[in-house]
């Protein structure tokens, strides 16, 4: 071997030697740097197990179901309030003001808050020269746009939709969006009831998903509860809760009828119209109001019953309102003490008996106190209150009664509550007819004679002419722009001089026949009268052969 060769091998050797050397120390490092770390780590928590995420799998539960079964049947709606124009803004009575009037209920009594103000100013700033009848009704404010929203539940494929009557109360346009579809559709009202604040809407949409309906009767305090709407807007929400009462009387803010479900399930603006559901998935109320100071979910909601629901429901979509029986009786809340005054431990006590009603017709009176119906015992007022309602208009009940600490009977024939309280529902009452003369007219509107004194209260001139003592809000008076306190002197350009001259000419004019008014109406003045100046309305006779 050379010399060359001898160098050559012995570089080699120490190169292999140098890498070797090299990679020990690497791999020395490398684990004394990773022993470190992980000794590091043990410290935080020596103990403890990495997490892991597992594979997604659904977890049912029945909440969950009832919410997607329950999708399609619960809708958004949107309201829209338009008022009309007004003809004459000056002297033309406020419809809202006309509607608040004419639905104090004699049974309940009420403020009369509107009223007071008027008499306010008709005795500090008068009516024309003095009087107080015909004159501008001072001081009503106009009505504005405005809008709402709700919630409502599907009940027929074909399109019916229950709901509150607050929702859709005046509304101009109705607009209803189901789950997972942008479309809005236009609804219609096929007849609402205010007594227990439902109303029945339909939409031109066909094959829809219906809610079940459950029985109401059946539930029980601690059962849980699920409530369904649009909250502030936010569509399909679901809370839940539980039963947390049953036969809620809440009494202000309540009518007669209504006796609610309470429960703890979010209810918030929006949620108004809206299913309260069972655990089953059944209808078992529709979601009203709530208890709250703040205005918001406090926990105190109330639905009403779905068995009063179906009640309303069926009579609205089969005669296009409800049908209530009544008697014409003021009764007062039950005093104990008060009864044993009048020779009762039980029953309900008559404070008012209204003239020209079924119990004046039947000899009831004051201060009698109700025991028994049908031999079905009275010991609360509602308890009265409910069998009257439900029984058929015309239908004959036993009333056993006590009357000067003894018991007698007397059988009445059950009236219609819309007409025994007239005004309650937007009519007029019996007596009123007789003591002004005043008469009831087609399109929607009641007029009077005018004597020599009322033409003097009223600082009207002329002989002719008749008053119009009142006007049905959205009738044909109505839309015209006939208002209470105007002059009819000329229809279709006849002198009027008497109300049977209006039905005379009214017997004549078929639908679609042009009819025209020439009025007298008054002015606003300083001191809330003024002058009588000329005026003329007119429009097409409507067609009401399907209304």
């Amino acid at each position: 071997m050379s010399f060359y060769d001898k160098v050559r091998r012995q570089k080699v050797l120490s190169f292999s030697l140098i890498l070797f050397t090299l990679a020990i120390g690497v791999l020395i490092g490398t684990l004394m740097q990773t022993g470190a770390k992980a000794a590091k780590e043990q410290v935080v928590a020596p103990d403890a197990t990495p997490l892991t995420i597992p594979s997604p799998v659904q977890v049912q539960n029945e909440f969950s179901k009832i919410a997607k079964r329950l999708e399609p049947c619960v809708v958004n709606i949107r309201t829209e309030y338009i008022p009309k124009k007004q003809t004459t803004t000056q002297n033309r009575p406020n419809p809202q003001f006309r509607r608040r009037q004419q639905q104090q209920d004699p049974d309940e009594g009420g403020d009369d808050d509107d009223n007071g103000m008027q008499q306010f100013f008709q005795r500090f700033f008068g009516s024309p020269n003095g009087g107080n009848g015909g004159g501008f009704q001072f001081g009503q404010p106009e009505e504005t746009p405005s809008a709402a929203e709700g919630s409502g539940v599907v009940v027929d494929k074909n399109g019916y939709i229950l709901t509150n009557n607050h929702v859709v109360d005046k509304a101009t346009k109705i607009k209803v969006k189901f789950m997972n579809d942008d479309t809005e559709y236009s609804a219609h009202v096929i007849g609402t009831d205010s007594d227990t604040d439902l109303a029945v809407i339909k939409v031109d949409k066909t094959n829809l998903v219906a809610a079940k309906i459950g029985n109401s009767d059946a539930l029980q305090v601690g059962d849980w509860a699920m409530a369904i709407g649009s909250p502030f807007g936010f569509q399909e929400t679901v809370t839940a809760g539980i039963i947390s009462a049953l036969a809620r009387d809440i009494g202000e803010g309540a009518t007669t009828f209504q006796h609610f479900i309470q429960t703890d399930a979010a209810i918030n603006p929006g949620n108004s119209g809206g299913p309260l559901l069972n655990i089953n998935g059944e209808v078992i109320g529709i979601n009203t109001m709530i208890a709250s100071r703040s205005g918001g979910y406090q926990g105190i909601g109330f639905a009403m019953p779905i068995n009063t629901a179906v009640k309303v429901y069926n009579d609205i979509i089969k005669e296009g309102h409800v049908t209530r029986g009544s008697v014409g009786i003021g009764l007062r809340s039950e005093s104990l003490d008060l009864l044993k005054v009048y020779g009762a431990d039980h029953g309900a006590f008559v404070e008012k008996v209204y003239p020209d009603t079924p119990a004046d017709k039947a000899g009831m009176k004051e201060q009698d106190v109700v025991t028994a119906i049908n031999g079905k015992p009275i010991y609360k007022d509602q308890d009265l209150i409910d069998i009257v309602a439900d029984s058929p208009v015309g239908s004959t009940l036993k009333f056993s009664i006590v009357r000067d600490k003894k018991p007698l009977t007397v059988n009445i024939v059950v009236g219609d509550r819309t007409k025994t309280f007239a005004e309650r529902y937007g009519g007029k009452p019996a007596e009123s007819e007789s003591s002004t003369g005043a008469m009831e007219m087609r399109f929607g509107m009641t007029v009077q004679p005018l004597n020599s004194n009322l033409r003097q209260q009223m600082g009207l001139k002329g002989t002719s002419g008749v008053l119009v003592a009142s006007v049905e809000p959205g009738s044909f008076a109505d839309d015209i722009g006939l208002a209470k306190g105007d002059v009819i002197v000329e229809l279709n350009r006849q002198a009027v001089s008497q109300p049977e001259d209006v039905k005379k000419i009214q017997s004549t004019l078929k639908p679609g026949d042009a009819v025209a008014f020439h009025i007298m109406r008054q002015a606003m003045g300083s001191r809330g009268g003024g002058e009588w100046t000329s005026a003329f309305v007119a429009g097409k006779v409507p067609d009401t052969s399907n209304q």
